[in-house]
């Protein structure tokens, strides 16, 4: 990913989150979601390029950026572990289902093992069934933690995966 990606991956992240996230989290939240405001986050986010955090982007065959990933240790609270997490992966609602997601996941995975961590951790809503089927058949597991996810004053819950590298 280049800082000149940011645009275009918070057009997926938002766009990704009102697709993926309809009925489980507040319509109101997803209504108010701002392309704008995203991008300038994404943008400080990766000038900032905290230790160990890796952005992809996965580009379909005329070079558009239609999905996006980032992974880099696991936050345990304010503590970094020594496991990996993948902290985020959408594609663009009218590219899901073209491999793009696959591709993504597969890097990750990839870099993460190469890496060193032992596990890649990742947190996925519960009641997200497509996520975790996509999760499960690249051999992600749940490991029995959950946690709510504050959205809008409604408590979401999430829950973790995990897969040995």
């Amino acid at each position: 990913m280049a800082l000149t990606d940011c645009d275009r991956v918070a057009e997926i992240r938002v766009r990704g989150w009102q697709h993926a996230y309809r009925g489980m989290i507040p319509q109101s939240y997803l209504d108010g979601l701002s392309v704008a405001e995203d991008a300038e986050r994404r943008r400080v986010l990766f000038a900032r390029a905290e230790g160990g955090v890796v952005n992809l982007v996965a580009e379909d065959a005329g070079g558009e950026v239609v999905g996006w990933a980032c992974h880099g240790p696991y936050r345990k609270g304010e503590t970094l572990t020594e496991d990996a997490e993948l902290y985020a992966i959408y594609v663009h609602p009218d590219h899901v289902g073209r491999g793009a997601g696959q591709a993504l996941l597969a890097e990750s995975v990839s870099r993460c093992a190469t890496a060193g961590p032992g596990r890649l951790l990742l947190w996925v809503l519960k009641e997200n069934a497509r996520a975790r089927r996509f999760y499960e058949r690249s051999g992600f597991r749940p490991d029995g933690a959950e946690e709510p996810f504050e959205v809008a004053g409604v408590a979401v819950p999430e829950v973790r995966y995990s897969r040995a590298l």
